[in-house]
This record gives structure tokens, sequence and C-alpha cells, in this order.
């Protein structure tokens, strides 16, 4: 994750793998998902998200409580019956876990993603707590 200088993260907001850059806001609860790119001065306001592989240009408003997807970015109304197909595109599963398994076999890609997660905790099984004060 890259994050530029002067950049505000506000509680609770989430980013996963992402670029934000410089003199951005990222609100209360809002989420930036793995290999998103945020533009200079871009705002994701509160409860936004920015899903993988999306391109915030410079000085982009995303909406309160909106999915902003894609390159060049697009906002789907809530409810927009296309936003399943939409986000299926994205390829998240892959991007983020490096699953590829069929977007309706929602029972194998979970569960594929929840071993890729084990694993990746699992390393730290022995870990030792330096400092548990």
């Amino acid at each position: 994750m890259l994050v530029g200088d002067h950049v505000f993260v506000g509680p609770h907001a989430t980013l996963l793998g992402c670029e934000v850059g410089r003199c951005s806001y990222v609100a209360t609860a809002a989420t930036v998902l793995q290999c998103a790119r945020l533009g200079a001065g871009s705002v994701v306001a509160v409860g936004a998200l920015v899903h993988a592989r999306t391109v915030l240009p410079d000085e982009y408003f995303v909406p309160p409580h909106t999915v902003a997807l894609d390159a060049p970015v697009r906002l789907p109304a809530p409810g927009d019956p296309g936003l399943a197909e939409a986000v299926r595109q994205v390829g998240f599963a892959q991007v983020a876990f490096g699953v590829d398994t069929e977007w309706t076999d929602r029972i194998s890609r979970y569960e594929h993603i929840a071993e890729v997660r084990v694993a990746e905790f699992g390393t730290h099984a022995d870990d030792e707590v330096l400092n548990p004060g």
C-alpha cells in the first residue's frame, strides 16, 4: 500500500493494497480495496467503497455510501440491477486472494479464500509477543 503525504484517513476506514494520492481524504467507514488508485485530492466520503482495480482521477469525489468501480470510474446507483455483474467483472477474489473460481460457485470460491487466509495467518502461529505491555 502506498499513501501520499497529507492524506487523512478517518476512523474505521479500511485501506487494502491500494494507492492513495497526496492530499486525499478517506472518510469514516470508507473502504478502498486492492489495486485501486486514488488520484491526488480525491475524496472517498463516509461509508463509500472504492472497489478493486478502480482508478479515481485527481480531485474526484465519491459520494457517501456509494460504490466506485472501474477505470474510468463509474458510480452505479444504489439498487442498480447491474451492480452484481459489475462487481463480478472486477474479479475481486483473484485480485485479493489469487483465487480464480466461477462467480456462480460461491461455496467453492469462499472455501478457497478461507484456505488462502488460513495459510497466510498460519505462518504467524509461532510468533512470539515481545512486549505484551
